[in-house]
């Protein structure tokens, strides 16, 4: 009772402490007072503890009085330390299955080329002298060889999403459009196909990304279509401010664009929404639908990547749609420095 506060702390914090008051009282300039800020706490047996420390002035008739409070905050300190460490191990784990998933896939890719070549050599040169199941066995391998081939490629895809990806810069989302619709052309003439949109918007993102996404999405909706039902998908966007109905719910994202695409193709049960975004799951067979069931994979990597997430709904028989939703403009990572302690 009737100490200083100071005496608490170890040394330089209690120095330090006496000085701010010190020129608070010359200057008024309130360093201290009323915004609270860490420091360490000494207990009698010398050792400390970190603490967040508030002080408040009381003005009285006998003077001026100051009242400190000492919030021992230990736990949240060994949380907030726990909590650094799973994010360094998970970002360390995440990074090593990035190399393996690469090496792997880049490493494979060698003998099966040879068995991809070899197994066109017998097509070519000894067709002639193989029986009928001697040439089912070789178009076996040789079908394999293109589905394994066709993995590891997607594989390679996956793993790039992080490790080959590029700085987020201003994107408009209708030029990627226009770039989408234009590589899946002649799938469009062969389907009779359409795809509808308008009014897409610029966003800070990767290019090449988005560029995958969109292509991977609207793919779908021309790929999985009804029979004798010409496939057409909408893409619809909006933009919705933080705390809406739809928003993103991180307080850094002010504006959050919703791209919503729509098809009309064979559709899905909802009961398996858990298993499409799963890396290589399939909803029908390879002879059905050709593909490696990775793209919807990518595609939720890629969503947040960019700090957002992709969901889906389906119909059987009726359609698709897709809702992305990402951050208009990317939020800015603060630079770590040191502050002095006032």
């Amino acid at each position: 009772m009737g100490k200083n506060v100071a005496m608490l702390m170890p040394e330089p914090h209690g120095t330090n402490h006496d000085l701010y008051l010190a020129n608070y009282l010359a200057t008024g300039e309130a360093r201290i007072l009323g915004s609270g800020r860490e420091t360490e706490a000494r207990r009698k047996d010398g050792t400390t503890f970190p603490i967040r420390l508030s002080v408040s002035e009381v003005k009285l008739q006998a003077g001026r009085s100051f009242v400190g409070m000492l919030h021992d905050i230990t736990l949240q300190k060994r949380a907030e330390h726990a909590i650094r460490e799973h994010a360094l191990a998970l970002e360390r784990s995440n990074r090593e299955l990035q190399n393996f998933a690469y090496v792997a896939s880049h490493d494979l890719q060698e003998p099966l080329r040879k068995i991809q070549a070899f197994g066109d050599r017998l097509a070519m040169r000894h067709a002639a002298s193989l029986d009928e199941k001697g040439l089912d066995y070789l178009a076996r391998m040789r079908s394999a060889a293109e589905r394994m081939r066709l993995l590891i490629s997607s594989l390679l895809s996956y793993s790039r999403v992080e490790s080959k990806a590029l700085p987020f810069q201003e994107v408009d989302l209708g030029r990627v459009l226009a770039e989408v619709t234009s590589d899946l052309e002649s799938r469009l003439t062969e389907s009779s196909g359409q795809i509808e949109a308008m009014g897409l918007p610029t966003v800070e993102a990767d290019p090449v990304q988005m560029h995958q996404l969109l292509q991977n999405l609207i793919g779908n909706g021309l790929k999985f279509r009804r029979p004798e039902v010409p496939p057409r998908v909408q893409v619809r966007c909006r933009i919705i401010d933080h705390g809406q109905p739809g928003a993103l719910p991180s307080i850094d994202v002010e504006h959050t664009c919703v791209l919503e695409i729509e098809d009309n193709g064979i559709g899905f049960d909802d009961k398996y929404l858990d298993r499409i975004f799963n890396i290589f799951q399939r909803l029908h067979s390879q002879g059905e639908y050709e593909g490696s069931g990775i793209g919807l994979a990518i595609c939720r990597k890629i969503a947040e990547r960019h700090g957002g997430v992709l969901e889906a709904t389906g119909r059987p028989g009726e359609g698709a749609t897709f809702l992305l939703r990402i951050p208009v403009h990317q939020p800015k990572v603060p630079v770590l420095s040191e502050v002095a302690v006032t």
